[in-house]
């Protein structure tokens, strides 16, 4: 049996094991006794197929024996810049067209389905940064399963630091739901935070199994099969939030092959629907509305994929020299000081004795900081060597 065979014949038994579950709470009144335990049991039974499924689907994400590790002709662009934007819809949507008009890359343009046929790297300049930004062929439905060219596109969209989901405003509304499900079936988590589990693998003494507080959907028992369908016998496990649930256990288990990634819905052609569907759509969260047609929203658009890769400008200062405020550097949230002379030369903090920093996150400037000083959007830093 192929993986694909599996996959379906799993999903297949998930699917009437909920049946079961469904049917046997319906008896709780008569039988709880009785409910409880088989109810416990279908529970178990669902996490083990979930985890089987789970791997199945990254063994066929997997390349095949004697392929190239490569995403294939099209798809193998280098990274650069100081952040990736992967552009993820369904053909026809108005990804190149979106391209064409906040980059200088002109991406082939067609009234037709599959214009865009590699992927086509283009550059977002913006606040002094430049964000890559990739046009990505159209998904269809079953991309995760290999379908059309649905693992290269999925393969470079897990590599992006944001993925910039198009959809149609005038299109059914199941599309934002088909396209979550094909991501997510092959390990991409938007808009979420890694479960918040400590997980390791020991070499003896059998699973250790301890919680902050009680899981409301995982117990003992359901973590054991699991792990040993994935032939773990030892291991440590503490559950530190109450409601992770068994998919969350799995995404532990599995985070080589996970990823967590930020994600804005863009509906495009909102010039062809009615204000009240425009603005319907528009309170949908980690969403915004434009017209690339009409050259609506893309403005309001840029500045939301600024936001939402949470990048700050850090601009640096050489003693006696003028401050020039037209080439930041680019760090990333939470970033420090250290952040920072990495970003200059790794050599330097091996003479480092402090910094000077002007700016929001100290409270007077300049200020004599450390290496692990946070900064903030728009400081000044000051380097002092030995």
């Amino acid at each position: 049996m192929g993986i694909l065979e599996k996959i379906q014949s799993i999903q297949e038994e998930l699917n009437r094991t909920q049946k079961n579950k469904a049917t046997e709470y319906h008896i709780v009144r008569q039988l709880i006794a009785l409910l409880l335990n088989e109810y416990g049991m279908l529970i178990q039974v669902e996490g083990l197929l979930k985890g089987k499924l789970a791997r199945y689907r990254a063994q066929l994400l997997e390349p095949t024996p004697g392929s190239s590790s490569g995403g294939g002709q099209g798809f193998e662009v280098q990274k650069s810049g100081d952040a990736r934007i992967a552009l993820i819809g369904f053909p026809s949507v108005g990804k190149s067209s979106l391209l064409s008009k906040i980059t200088k890359t002109k991406s082939e343009v067609a009234n037709y389905a599959f214009t865009t046929l590699t992927s086509v790297p283009g550059v977002l300049e913006y606040n002094g940064a430049e964000l890559q930004i990739l046009d990505l062929p159209g998904i269809i439905q079953g991309a995760s399963e290999g379908k059309g060219r649905g693992r290269q596109v999925i393969a470079t969209a897990k590599t992006s630091d944001l993925v910039l989901m198009i959809l149609d405003a005038t299109k059914a509304g199941d599309q934002r739901a088909i396209l979550e499900r094909e991501l997510e079936s092959v390990g991409i988590r938007l808009n979420k935070d890694p479960p918040n589990i400590y997980f390791k693998v020991k070499k003896q003494g059998g699973l250790k199994f301890n919680a902050t507080s009680p899981p409301k959907y995982l117990d003992e028992k359901i973590v054991g099969s699991i792990l040993r369908d994935y032939k773990v016998h030892n291991a440590e496990v503490l559950v530190r939030d109450e409601n992770v649930t068994v998919e969350d256990f799995i995404d532990v288990i599995n985070a080589g092959h996970r990823s967590y990634i930020r994600c804005l819905y863009a509906y495009n052609k909102i010039d062809a629907v009615s204000l009240e569907e425009v603005d319907r759509l528009a309170r949908q969260p980690h969403t915004v509305v434009i017209s690339c047609e009409l050259d609506l929203g893309l403005e309001d658009l840029v500045e939301r994929i600024w936001s939402d890769l949470s990048l700050l400008r850090v601009y640096t200062k050489r003693r006696g020299q003028t401050l020039k405020f037209d080439d930041p550097l680019v760090v990333r949230r939470n970033a420090t000081v250290e952040t920072v002379c990495d970003s200059i030369h790794r050599s330097i903090k091996d003479q480092f004795r402090y910094a000077l920093v002007w700016g929001a996150s100290v409270k007077y400037s300049p200020q004599k900081c450390g290496l692990q000083h946070a900064v903030a959007d728009e400081d000044v830093v000051s380097i002092v060597t030995k």
